[in-house]
């Protein structure tokens, strides 16, 4: 069974405590870490074809590559929300529901812009 988000959190705080990190995980530093981690996640990608990135997880080393770049990212971004009290799952509930009203079913086509110009990758 798959720990919930706030147990990990507590995991990772009482991890960082048990080392006296808490001094250096400042959102600045957790962002800044969380940019390292994301860059190593891409470069296991970086020179891959289209069809070469989508069987990544077929190979038990770039699977552990990609396992361990993922859990990375993801143990820094909940560091990042906890420090700054934000809910990582009520964020993205919000997002998604934002993009739902920005873009529409049956809106304008992948790729072109929309009428303000905007971007129509959900971020």
């Amino acid at each position: 069974m798959t720990e919930d988000l706030k147990t990990l959190q507590q995991r990772l705080s009482a991890f960082a405590a048990a080392r006296d990190w808490q001094p250096f995980h400042t959102p600045k530093n957790l962002a800044a870490a969380l940019s390292v981690e994301a860059s190593e996640l891409v470069e296991i990608f970086q020179w891959l074809t289209p069809e070469q990135s989508a069987r990544v997880m077929d190979a038990p080393e770039t699977a552990g590559q990609v396992e361990d770049e993922v859990a990375d990212v993801l143990a820094y971004l909940l560091q990042f929300c906890e420090v700054l009290g934000v809910d990582p799952l009520a964020a993205l509930a919000a997002k998604i529901d934002r993009n739902e009203r920005r873009f529409p079913v049956g809106g304008t086509a992948p790729g072109s812009r929309a009428d303000d110009g905007s971007r129509h990758s959900p971020e």
